[in-house]
């Protein structure tokens, strides 16, 4: 049999990146195989520009449209597992960028409701999730801020941008014994950010100070875009 063209070559080439990279992931400490199964189905490089796609498998962030970006994969690895999510749960995910964690947390969830603030990264976001025929993501614009008060309460909350400070509007759309996950400002230190675990509970919340990391500022309303 001869040798294949370079489609099949590239994505021989892709399967293998994705191999390293879920390896990397599990040398890098995450142990839950439905996270590792969950980033190992779901393509990144559908989720990057195209002038990015030979670096979608390589383990660090990557602009996307809008001056975003789209997470280190280990950071996405690394949330969802701190989420704990089941199979029957209800997310909301606030920040939706390219797409990328709430199709991760389709695979692992019951459903995901996730906002975003930029048209643009919405539209995009929804084209590729329905060419990846995930169907139980429901998304809209909006200030992510604010939640989703009409679908609360949540099981799971996942806040992909800096907060300023604990967001208590989303603390209080979570259910008891729910959890979320979200980086937030450290005060006194410009552009540094701690990832936190609050767990609500019948008398308030508990607080996880997890591993430092560094996201897109959090910001209020809709963005106007030109």
């Amino acid at each position: 049999m001869g040798a294949g063209g370079p489609e099949e070559e590239e994505t021989s080439a892709g399967e293998a990146a994705k191999i390293s990279l879920i390896m990397e992931l599990r040398r890098g400490g995450i142990k839950s195989n439905k996270v590792l199964s969950a980033i190992e189905r779901i393509p990144r490089n559908a989720f990057v520009p195209g002038a990015f796609a030979k670096q979608a498998y390589d383990d660090h962030a990557l602009p996307i449209e809008c001056g975003q970006t789209i997470s280190q994969p280990f950071v996405v690895a690394y949330m969802t597992e701190k989420l704990q999510v089941g199979d029957r749960m209800k997310v909301l995910e606030v920040g939706t960028g390219s797409g990328y964690q709430a199709a991760i947390l389709s695979l692992l969830c019951r459903r995901v409701y996730t906002i975003e603030r930029y048209r643009t990264l919405m539209r995009d976001a929804v084209n590729r999730l329905e060419t990846l025929n995930l169907h139980n993501i429901t998304g809209k614009i909006g200030d992510g801020a604010l939640g989703w008060p009409e679908q609360a309460p949540f099981d799971r909350i996942i806040v992909t941008a800096g907060a300023p400070e604990l967001p208590l509007t989303l603390v209080d759309q979570l259910k008891v014994g729910g959890i979320m996950i979200v980086p937030v400002d450290v005060p006194g230190r410009p552009r540094e950010q701690q990832l936190v675990r609050l767990t609500r509970t019948e008398t308030g919340v508990e607080r996880e100070d997890l591993i430092p990391v560094r996201f897109v500022p959090l910001v209020e309303g809709i963005a106007r875009e030109t």
